[in-house]
C-alpha cells in the first residue's frame, strides 16, 4: 500500500465512523426559561410535522420540550428562526425518555405525528381589533386559512382539522358595540353581515349566527377540534342555547325580545355553559351573565391581575397536559369583553384549566362533544392588558416568551398527538 492509498484509506475510515455519530445527533428544543423564543418554537415543530417528520412532546419535562430525531434541515430551520436547541446523542436522547416515562414522576411522552389543517373563522373586512391567535400563528409561522359564514355554510368545515373562532358575536347583536354605530367600521360589519344573511335566505342576522353555530357544533360532534376566546366562548353557547327564540335587542335587528326569552332558553343545546341569563339592554356591553370580569369602570390593577394553571397528571390526563404545558405556573391576567367565566355557569363535566386564585373566575377551560373537544380562553389579548378599538396590533417579537400566547399555540399541537388510551 502506498503512503498516499493509506492516507486515503484513514481519511475513508474516520469518515465513516464519524457518519454514524453524526446521524446520532438528536435535537432537544427545551421550553423552559432557557428557551429563547417559546413562539417559534411552536412554529417549527408545526414545520417539522408538515415534513413527516414524528415528534416526542416530553409533557411537564423543562416546560413541555420537543425531542425531534436528526434532521440538518430541521436543525437549520431552528437557527433561521432563533430557537433555542440542543443537539444530544442517541443515547441522551434514550435516558430522557426514560426518565420522562418513569412511573414515579408526573411526565410522559406523547408521540406527535401529523400536522392539522388549521382554519380561522373571521370576516374579510379589516375590523379594529386584533385577534389573539391570527397574531400568534402568523408570529410563530403557522399556516392557516381563514373562512366565514358562506364557507361554514358551504361544509368547507369538513378540510379542516382545528377552526378557531375569532373575536365573534354569534347572537346575531354585532358585538353589541351599539355606541360605535355611527363608526364606518360598524356601518360596514352591518352591511356585510345583513347582506349574507339576504343571500342566504335568513330573515335576520341573528337567524344567520344560529346557523353557522350549529354547523360549526355538528364539525365539532364529527371530531373538529374547536378553539376560542373572547366573545367568541360565551356567545356561541348563548345562540345554541337561544335557538327559536328571540333575544336580540329591537336596537339591533327591528323588533321586540321575546316576552318568554328566558323561560325558552335550553342549556343542553350548549358545549360549556349553563344556568346563564343573557343580558337584553342593548346599551351594555355584555351578553350575558357568564362573564365574571369587571365592567370597564372598574378595571383591576394589571400588576396584581394573574390566574393559575392546574397542574393534570401526564400520564393519566395527557389532554388537559398538554393543553396547559408552559415555562411558568402562573399567568398575568388580560381583559377582554369576556374576560372569565362565573364557576356557578360552566357545566359539569367541563374541565377548568385554569382559574384566578381565591375569585370566581374560570380564565382556561376545556370539554368532549360527540368526538371532538372544544376549548375557551377568556380575554383578548395575553400581552395587551386592555385592548381598545383601534388601538395597534401588539408587537410578537417584544413578547416571544408569552406564557399567555403558549396556552394558544399548545391548542394547535394537541390535534396532532397520537392518541392514548386513558389509564384505568
Amino acid at each position: 500500500m502506498t503512503q498516499r492509498t493509506f492516507l486515503l484509506f484513514v481519511l475513508v475510515v474516520g469518515f465513516l465512523s464519524i457518519v454514524p455519530r453524526a446521524q446520532s445527533q438528536d435535537i432537544l428544543v427545551p421550553m423552559d426559561i432557557a428557551q429563547k423564543d417559546h413562539l417559534k418554537a411552536y412554529g417549527v415543530t408545526y414545520w417539522a410535522l408538515t415534513r413527516g417528520i414524528e415528534i416526542d412532546w416530553l409533557l411537564n419535562y423543562r416546560g413541555g420540550s420537543f425531542l425531534i430525531p436528526a434532521d440538518a434541515e430541521v436543525a437549520s430551520e431552528l437557527q433561521i428562526r432563533g430557537v433555542s436547541y440542543e443537539t444530544i446523542s442517541a443515547g441522551q436522547a434514550a435516558g430522557i425518555i426514560e426518565q420522562v416515562e418513569r412511573e414515579d414522576s408526573n411526565t410522559a411522552v406523547v408521540k406527535l405525528e401529523k400536522a392539522p389543517r388549521i382554519a380561522v373563522y373571521a370576516p374579510d373586512q379589516t375590523l379594529p381589533w386584533d385577534d389573539a391567535v391570527l397574531l400568534a400563528l402568523t408570529f410563530a409561522e403557522v399556516p392557516y386559512e381563514m373562512l366565514y359564514d358562506d364557507a361554514v355554510l358551504d361544509g368547507k368545515l369538513a378540510d379542516y382539522d382545528w377552526l378557531h373562532l375569532h373575536h365573534e358575536d354569534f347572537t346575531g347583536q354585532y358585538g353589541k358595540f351599539y355606541t360605535f354605530r355611527s363608526m364606518p367600521w360598524y356601518v360596514e360589519q352591518q352591511r356585510q353581515a345583513e347582506e349574507m344573511a339576504r343571500e342566504r335566505g335568513f330573515a335576520k342576522v341573528s337567524e344567520l349566527k344560529l346557523a353557522v353555530a350549529q354547523t360549526i357544533k355538528r364539525y365539532v360532534a364529527n371530531g373538529g377540534f374547536l378553539f376560542a376566546m373572547c366573545s367568541g366562548t360565551d356567545t356561541f353557547d348563548i345562540a345554541l342555547a337561544a335557538a327559536g327564540t328571540d333575544i336580540v335587542p329591537q336596537e339591533y335587528d327591528g323588533d321586540p325580545i321575546d316576552t318568554d326569552a328566558l323561560t325558552k332558553i335550553d342549556y343542553t343545546k350548549t358545549f360549556a355553559f349553563h344556568n346563564f341569563r343573557p343580558i337584553f339592554n342593548a346599551n351594555e356591553y355584555e351578553h350575558a351573565d357568564i362573564d365574571a370580569g369587571l365592567p370597564p369602570a372598574a378595571i383591576r390593577n394589571p400588576a396584581t391581575d394573574y390566574f393559575t394553571l392546574f397542574e393534570f397528571s401526564a400520564k393519566w390526563d395527557p389532554v388537559p397536559t398538554m393543553l396547559t404545558q408552559n415555562h411558568v405556573a402562573t399567568v398575568k391576567g388580560f381583559i377582554g369583553q369576556t374576560t372569565n367565566f362565573r364557576k356557578q355557569t360552566v357545566k359539569p363535566g367541563v374541565l377548568v384549566l385554569a382559574e384566578a386564585p381565591g375569585r370566581d373566575e374560570v380564565r382556561y377551560l376545556h370539554g368532549s362533544f360527540g368526538q371532538g373537544t372544544f376549548t375557551f380562553y377568556g380575554g383578548h389579548d395575553p400581552e395587551d392588558y386592555q385592548h381598545y378599538v383601534g388601538d395597534p396590533p401588539t408587537d410578537l417579537n417584544l413578547h416571544k416568551n408569552s406564557p399567555g400566547y403558549r396556552l394558544i399555540l399548545n391548542n394547535i399541537l394537541f390535534p396532532a398527538a397520537r392518541k392514548k388510551k386513558q389509564k384505568t
